[in-house]
């Protein structure tokens, strides 16, 4: 067994146009983020002349790097996310993709990167908190996002990398995408279908999204489905997804067989789930002259 790096990927071009022909096998077992050692989860599609035949330990490379490539488009406190063209930064895109597919069992995208974006979520240290033995900055997740999607996906593949998980970072990329389909005038959502997880953690923030939307407005007792889906830039389907599960649609319907929402209802559910209704991102922490607008994706 050996330890490698991640160095370069250039895959053949049969590869790159024909990734079912390439075969996952468990050949990494063990990966090095910054100074955090942790057990892979599934096989990836590493070349064997890349990592070799079995590789007991592998180095994430860009957690090393000072910022990932790509321009900054948030911040807020330690975290900033870094918005990444598939195209301009294929090399770096490429194995970062290889890299996730160590912990995702579904993601299907490895090398044909030019059709998407990718947003890195970067973890700071603050000075006091840093040490010698700690990074100066280090990636903790990211999401894929398709260039052009037909079905208005704003997402296609998310991870929060294991030893950053279960501390909410996985609703800051959430709240990012949303974001960015708010600012590209798309009503979008993640690419279906979900896995188990991703269902648990997406029903989790639509359903903190839609009572922060119900609550915010104080001008009426009660909501339809179409206002809260509009007001939260939800799909009409995932918004009654998330209002079924919280159980606060009336039994009547309107006159047309709109959906009524119970605000009284909502307010019970947020008491009860003892839900924290603060935004995972704020619109004021998007750096405006950085964003990628889509005006200018259209030129």
């Amino acid at each position: 067994m050996s330890t490698s790096p991640i160095a370069r990927v250039i895959p053949p071009s049969s590869q790159q146009h024909s990734p079912v022909k390439a075969v996952a096998n468990q050949t990494v077992h063990h990966v090095v983020l910054g100074d955090v050692l942790c057990k892979t989860w599934y096989p990836s599609y590493y070349p064997d002349e890349l990592v070799g035949k079995e590789v007991e330990r592998l180095y994430k490379v860009c957690a090393h790097q000072e910022v990932p490539p790509g321009t900054k488009i948030y911040c807020k406190d330690s975290y900033s996310i870094y918005e990444i063209d598939g195209e301009e930064d294929q090399l770096y895109a490429q194995n970062l993709s290889l890299f996730a597919k160590l912990f995702l069992d579904n993601k299907s995208v490895f090398y044909d990167v030019v059709g998407f974006y990718y947003y890195i979520l970067v973890y700071t240290p603050r000075p006091a908190a840093t040490t010698a033995l700690s990074q100066k900055h280090q990636i903790v997740g990211f999401f894929s996002k398709e260039k052009i999607s037909w079905d208005h996906n704003n997402l296609a593949c998310i991870l929060i990398f294991p030893p950053w998980q279960r501390r909410g970072l996985g609703k800051i990329l959430m709240g990012a995408s949303y974001e960015l389909s708010k600012r590209e005038g798309q009503i979008g959502g993640p690419e279906k279908p979900l896995s188990e997880l991703g269902k648990k953690s997406y029903y989790k923030f639509w359903e903190a999204r839609v009572a922060r939307a119900v609550l915010g407005t104080r001008t009426k007792s009660t909501l339809t489905l179409g206002e809260v889906a509009a007001q939260c830039w939800l799909s009409t389907e995932d918004a009654a997804e998330a209002l079924k599960d919280m159980d606060v649609i009336k039994n009547k319907k309107r006159k047309d067989g709109g959906l009524i929402i119970s605000k009284g209802r909502v307010k019970e559910w947020v008491r009860n789930c003892n839900v924290d209704l603060g935004p995972p991102v704020n619109e004021q922490d998007f750096i405006e002259t950085a964003i990628r607008s889509a005006a200018l994706e259209e030129e």
